[in-house]
């Protein structure tokens, strides 16, 4: 049981604690322009997504705002400098992190539909959950599915590559997190910004840890997916 529990705990460390040698240093100059691209992308990006959740579900229009809205938080992230993929630790050498994440996903999606067994009997959270829903009962499913995995790498590539790098060496985690959730808030959708609050605060965990994008990127999408397809199962539209 001990042994388990410290395997655990190495995970966890490797994971989401301790952080790789990295070498992502930037000029004055180009961190000046980094932080100058990403506000502008941080109020296009909030505009869009508060706009595109108004939209009824099943109209056309919602599928247009969406890969708008992707294409602005990816081309924001990609035009603000530098991003890096990251690596954690294994065996001993560092890898690209791709299992672990995965784990964190679905671990996260678990806690979520967990959560979910509650808001089902509580109206007025119910509510709010199904408003995101309904895009995915009344509209395209395939359509929202390849939306959702498009925006879940758009947002990481932004959120957790331009964002986190134009914020500097002081509480990066705490303040892209604080970021995310206020973008997340355009919305008006109080489920959503407590997911973007806790899904943002360990995606933030794995970007410090690992030095890039990909591991938020794969827990990002494994989560998002996960909840596409199960929480209609338990929150009925």
């Amino acid at each position: 049981m001990s042994g388990l529990v410290g395997t655990l705990r190495r995970a966890v460390n490797r994971a989401l604690i301790a952080q790789v040698p990295r070498d992502h240093l930037q000029s004055d100059r180009e961190f000046r322009r980094r932080r100058i691209v990403v506000a502008v992308t941080l109020v296009l990006g909030a505009i869009l997504l508060g706009v595109s959740l108004r939209v009824r579900p099943g109209d056309p229009a919602f599928y247009v705002l969406t890969t708008l809205l992707a294409a602005t938080w990816l081309a924001g992230g990609l035009i603000s400098g530098p991003l890096h993929l990251g690596h954690i630790p294994f065996r001993d050498r560092l890898r690209r992190p791709v299992v672990t994440p995965l784990v964190i996903g679905l671990l996260l999606a678990a806690v979520f539909v967990a959560g979910a067994f509650v808001i089902r009997e509580l109206p007025v959270l119910r509510d709010y959950v199904t408003v995101v829903l309904n895009y995915a009962t009344y509209g395209n499913l395939l359509l929202v599915a390849i939306i959702t995995v498009i925006n879940g790498v758009a947002e990481e590539i932004f959120f957790r590559g331009g964002l986190y790098a134009a914020l500097g060496r002081t509480y990066p985690v705490a303040i892209s997190t604080a970021i995310y959730a206020l973008a997340t808030a355009a919305t008006g959708n109080p489920m959503l910004l407590f997911a973007a609050i806790v899904v943002g605060w360990v995606l933030g965990l794995q970007r410090r840890a690992s030095g890039g994008v990909l591991a938020p990127v794969i827990t990002h999408i494994t989560w998002s997916m996960t909840m596409l397809f199960a929480l209609p199962l338990l929150v009925p539209a």
